[in-house]
């Protein structure tokens, strides 16, 4: 049985920091390529990150990058999602996802193309 936990969300007030964590445990967790999507209020559930089971492949969407950093550490079987320069719009359920890839440098952004899914963390960022 494998298991997707996120953690770290909270309240931050517009132009400040969070760093969010996803453990992924049950196999062989380190051979997971890892992603992030979020859900706002009344919106659908959109791709934010993801990264390779490697490590070598990162992807974002637009509106977050140069502010949002993708990471793993594979030792700890964690990946993590430092969040800065945050503002009103990236309030939403932060979702982790992990599927295993066909190879180690793939990363998908599509989220019919995750298996395991975590239960969500709030952020809020308030003006």
């Amino acid at each position: 049985q494998v298991q997707v936990v996120e953690s770290g969300g909270g309240l931050v007030q517009t132009g400040g920091s969070l760093r969010l964590s996803c453990a992924v445990s049950g196999r062989t967790s380190s051979s997971y390529a890892t992603a992030w999507f979020r859900q706002a209020p009344g919106h659908e559930r959109e791709f934010v990150a993801t990264i390779s089971w490697s490590g070598l492949t990162t992807k974002y969407t637009d509106s977050v990058k140069g502010r949002f950093t993708i990471s793993r550490d594979n030792t700890k079987d964690t990946v993590y999602l430092q969040m800065n320069t945050l503002n009103v719009g990236d309030t939403a359920v932060y979702y982790c996802a992990a599927t295993t890839p066909r190879a180690r440098n793939i990363a998908p952004t599509a989220q019919s193309s995750y298996d395991y899914w975590g239960q969500g963390t709030q952020v809020t960022v308030s003006s």
